[in-house]
């Protein structure tokens, strides 16, 4: 298994327009083809204009075909067309993670 922990950093005061168009347009298109994220967070304390999502995959050759896929959808490509439009985002960091042995994987 293989978690893409990403991390998005936007402008202040942008947070509720950019996550409200992913909501319109980019969460359709994006779990049609990597499924239901693990986790679709904001921040509770900490950086107030980040938020995190993780997404679970078999492998590597699993998230590369999945991401393939999403990116030939011109679904999402209008949407990161309107994400940049929009102007809110400032900073991704992307980590691929895997769970530990001595814990449950997720899911």
């Amino acid at each position: 298994m293989l978690l893409d922990v990403r991390t998005y950093t936007v402008k202040p005061n942008t947070l509720k327009a950019h996550l409200e168009l992913y909501r319109q347009k980019g969460m359709q298109p994006q779990t049609r083809h990597l499924g239901p994220p693990l986790a679709f967070l904001t921040t509770e304390t900490g950086n107030p204009n980040q938020y995190v999502h993780i997404w679970v995959y078999e492998n590597a050759g699993d998230r590369e075909a999945k991401r393939a896929a999403l990116w030939a959808d011109p679904d999402w490509v209008a949407y990161v067309d309107e994400s940049a439009k929009l102007g809110a985002l400032v900073a991704q960091e992307n980590k691929l993670m895997r769970p530990v042995d001595f814990f449950p994987a997720p899911r």
